[in-house]
């Protein structure tokens, strides 16, 4: 009984997380926000396309742009690298843009040497209006890296705009 009881709660759990990560995806990079949702950014193991989730623990609220489409194209890369530590005022700066409805999505992963601060979270900006809002993410809780698209050569790598 015991065993069946274990069981069904990993069966649980799996299905559950099954919602952000798909069995032929790969983490790119993940974090839950500061006030409980959930954010994945995943590709596919042949690297054909790259989706973007976000919702709560049960539910994915919003997908871009769909599970098996090619994406790639929808995606760019930015970054800024100034090493040197403190006394440089070093900093490593990583970004994923896509923009849905007009709405462009800033995922970011930042690091910044003065008083060894990081920082990640989804920036989300209404052009029209010039309104914008920062869903921040609770750092300990992130998987994976956007460092990766410096070389992989999977998106085209705009330069540092934030």
């Amino acid at each position: 009984m015991k065993f069946l009881l274990i069981f069904c709660l990993i069966i649980s759990v799996q299905s559950k997380a099954q919602k952000y990560l798909l069995a032929n995806e790969i983490r790119i990079f993940s974090f839950q926000t500061k006030k409980g949702k959930c954010m994945t950014l995943a590709k596919d193991s042949a690297n054909k396309y790259i989706v973007y989730r976000y919702g709560t623990k049960d539910s994915v609220e919003f997908e871009y742009p769909g599970k098996t489409r090619s994406s790639l194209s929808k995606f760019k890369y930015g970054f800024y690298l100034r090493g040197g530590g403190v006394q440089n005022e070093g900093e490593d700066r990583n970004y994923i843009y896509f923009t849905n409805k007009n709405i462009r999505y800033t995922i970011y992963d930042t690091y910044y040497s003065i008083g060894s601060k990081s920082f990640i979270g989804i920036k989300v900006l209404d052009p029209a209006s010039g309104k914008s809002i920062d869903i921040q993410g609770d750092y300990r809780t992130k998987q994976g890296t956007l460092i990766d698209f410096r070389e992989n050569k999977l998106l085209e790598i705009l330069e540092d705009t934030e």
